[in-house]
């Protein structure tokens, strides 16, 4: 008898949900495929139906996440000027449990490291010095300061609307954070 898809897809979504909420509280090597299952209601031989083992479920979790990205930046006029421009395409609700496992303490360096490779520079619009010996340093601290922020906001519930923080990062480009400070 063949399983219905929906019933299928509805189970490897459970367990990826198990894992996410328990790769936000602690390191992917103390949790174990047991754990993931019995939190999801499952036994083990369910798991290993749709996964190998726990890092070839954190693999589809990226995979996926990147596609979403992908396809989102795809459809897009790539008129990007900003990194939070990009960052906008995960702002959606159904990546937060996703985006606190991947970016959270615990969370992936590898990820971020291939999400930096997916906000791929010909679609910034970045207004530095090119083919100059600070060029490669103005792009990392770019990229790097806007992922940094964008993973604090996403550790915060996103604390602040959509908009607030776009802001709040367009303003710390411009003018600093000086304005910030008391006086």
């Amino acid at each position: 008898m063949k399983k219905q898809p929906e019933i299928t897809e509805k189970t490897r979504q459970k367990f990826i949900e198990v894992f996410c909420e328990l790769y936000s509280q602690k390191p992917i090597e103390k949790i174990s495929v047991q754990e993931i299952a019995n939190k999801s209601g499952y036994n083990r031989s369910t798991f290993y139906q749709y996964f190998t083992d726990i890092y070839e479920l954190v693999d589809s979790v990226e995979n996926e996440l990147l596609n979403d990205i992908k396809k989102e930046l795809a459809n897009k006029e790539l008129s990007m000027h900003t990194v939070q421009d990009a960052l906008h395409c995960l702002d959606k609700k159904e990546h937060l449990l996703v985006l606190n496992a991947l970016l959270g303490d615990y969370g992936s360096p590898r990820f971020l490291k291939r999400l930096k490779k997916e906000i791929t520079l010909d679609q910034l619009e970045l207004n530095v010095l090119q083919n100059h010996s600070v060029t490669p340093y103005l792009i990392k601290f770019y990229l790097s300061t806007s992922l940094s922020l964008f993973r604090l906001w996403i550790q915060r519930q996103k604390d602040l609307s959509s908009e607030e923080f776009s802001k709040l990062v367009e303003n710390l480009y411009s003018r600093g954070i000086t304005p910030y400070f008391k006086e």
